[in-house]
């Protein structure tokens, strides 16, 4: 990671911050005035909607259902797709008394919540469970500058992308034939064969790497308004040849939920295997990481800071005193943030002045920002 940016103000400038609201942790579709949430609920996995006016839950009645608005809701959620749906009896399942229904009008695919009617029992007896591809979970859950070495399995989407021996960049495991990495990253060596790329998951020592292990790259999609000279809208999607085999070691992170927020604070963490020192000279064999909280943008474009390089598609998270952050080989990795047990891609790391310099956090991609162009994406290809 490096910026061209020059540093235009002295160190002991003191800054001023004002932090979002509340985070909100499910799904919310539609307008400020009539929004709609979306949870998974429960063993059977039954859809629940709630919608503004009420405040009670509503199991989803199975009239009207169609797949391509379970794949919508999934999505909405922070999962990459719909693995399943399927009705289940009212019969086969305990309720409360005073449980009431959401009936589906006659508008498919649709997420407003007028298409959403409340009602106190489903003609057909029989009510939506979805179940949505697996992802966030650490299952054997136990350097970067003022990291740590990981563990096998801490974070099982970390991957490494590698043009022949080299790793050049960290990606984040999306689904089998997906990962998201940085656009600069794949700008840096674009003349490069396609051929010679590989993906590397599961990954934690990369002195265990044998030629030709990992997984060959099928095609690499910037997005198309990245802007090299200022890194805005700095993600990619790696579509793979073969799918990722996944395990104890390896998963999915899950995308940011809809309206998702992560405020100002929050505890994250950045992984990877760049340098380990603010001066450059050496780098990790082994899988570092560090917690990093959120910053505001306000404080990160204030005078004392990047000076309003930050644009919309951008975050940062650090130290204002430097003890931690991404280095150069992290580029691409993930930032991740946990709401509950489930671990979200927040951020893709992206640029900053230098590494660990005090008022020169990192500057991550806002991976909220790109999530229709991600399912957009994925949905063409």
């Amino acid at each position: 990671m490096s910026s061209t940016l020059d540093d235009q103000c002295p160190m002991e400038i003191r800054c001023t911050e004002e932090g979002p609201g509340p985070g909100i942790f499910r799904a919310e579709l539609g307008d400020q005035q009539q929004p709609i949430s979306f949870r998974i609920n429960g063993e059977d996995l039954l859809l629940e909607v709630q919608v503004r006016a009420r405040p009670d839950w509503l199991l989803v009645c199975h009239e009207g259902w169609n797949p391509a608005l379970g794949m919508h809701i999934c999505q909405s959620l922070g999962y990459f797709r719909l693995t399943q749906h399927k009705a289940v009896n009212l019969s086969d399942i305990k309720l409360n008394r005073s449980q009431e229904f959401a009936q589906l009008s006659a508008r498919p695919g649709s997420l407003v919540e007028e298409a959403w009617q409340p009602s106190t029992n489903c003609p057909s007896g029989r009510i939506v469970s979805l179940k949505c591809s697996e992802c966030g979970a650490r299952p054997l859950a136990s350097r970067i500058v003022g990291g740590q070495a990981v563990a096998s399995g801490r974070w099982p989407w970390q991957a490494s992308v590698m043009l022949g021996s080299r790793h050049t960049c960290g990606a984040s495991v999306l689904a089998p034939y997906w990962v998201v990495t940085a656009a600069h990253c794949m700008y840096s060596f674009r003349l490069s064969r396609l051929s010679s790329w590989r993906v590397h998951a599961g990954l934690v020592s990369h002195s265990a790497v044998r030629q030709h292990q990992g997984t060959m790259v099928e095609k690499i999609i910037p997005h198309p308004l990245y802007s090299a000279q200022n890194h805005d809208y700095d993600v990619a999607l790696l579509q793979l040849r073969t799918p990722i085999n996944f395990s104890d070691t390896v998963s999915a992170v899950c995308l940011p939920a809809k309206e998702q927020h992560f405020p100002q604070g929050s505890q994250c963490w950045v992984s990877g295997w760049g340098h380990t020192d603010p001066s450059h000279t050496h780098s990790s064999d082994t899988l570092q990481d560090t917690m990093v909280p959120l910053l505001s943008t306000d404080l990160c474009n204030s005078s004392c800071m990047y000076s309003g390089a930050l644009t919309h598609r951008m975050l940062c998270a650090g130290y204002l005193d430097g003890r931690a952050d991404a280095c150069q080989g992290d580029s691409g990795g993930p930032l991740v943030c946990p709401s509950g047990d489930t671990w979200h891609l927040v951020g893709v790391v992206s640029w900053g002045r230098g590494c660990a310099e005090p008022n020169r956090p990192g500057v991550y991609a806002k991976v909220a920002e790109f999530l229709d162009w991600i399912h957009d994406t994925v949905q063409v290809r």
